[in-house]
């Protein structure tokens, strides 16, 4: 699969292929502090019809925006689509090992966020990823959110694209 995708440049129809047909999130790294992206970025995938667990060892046992959070992927009781991981780079690899391990079907990469590595075994386990890019900018991008903000989004069309069924 890796000799397939540029890992710089996604195509829109592979982002939006993700963003439509895998609903159930687990988010590495979400804050409970409102003033983080992760939270922002919770709280909107939510607002759009996304369940998004929280995964942080330190909030483990706790509420995110109505959501327990858990202390690992392998923690959490139901099935896990994407792995949306708001942690440093060199973090990436055992979050990837888990990923696989527990079956999920994308890993995300955050913005800043890239180990080509961790990319590359996941997507030889059979998993989808995406690096250095935000599931709510994209989200917004790809529906035309951003363009009605007067952001030019890249993409052209009288219509806002519906991403949620």
């Amino acid at each position: 699969m890796s000799d397939s995708i540029d890992r710089e440049n996604y195509s829109d129809d592979y982002i939006l292929d993700i963003l439509k047909n895998n609903r159930i999130v687990a988010m590495v790294g979400a804050s409970p502090n409102w003033v983080r992206p992760s939270y922002f970025a919770m709280k909107y995938l939510q607002s759009k019809g996304y369940r998004v667990i929280p995964v942080n060892p330190a909030a483990a046992g706790e509420e995110i925006l109505g959501e327990k959070a858990y202390a690992s992927l392998s923690d959490i009781p139901v099935k896990i689509d994407i792995v949306d991981i708001f942690r440093k780079s060199d973090a990436v690899p055992p979050i990837v090992d888990e990923a696989i391990a527990i079956g999920a079907k994308v890993v995300w990469m955050q913005l800043g966020v890239r180990h080509e590595g961790a990319a590359a075994k996941a997507e030889a386990a059979g998993l989808r990823v995406v690096m250095n890019r935000c599931m709510k900018i994209e989200f917004g991008r790809l529906s035309g959110e951003l363009s009605w903000s007067g952001i030019n989004a890249g993409v052209i069309s009288s219509r806002r694209r519906k991403l949620i069924a």
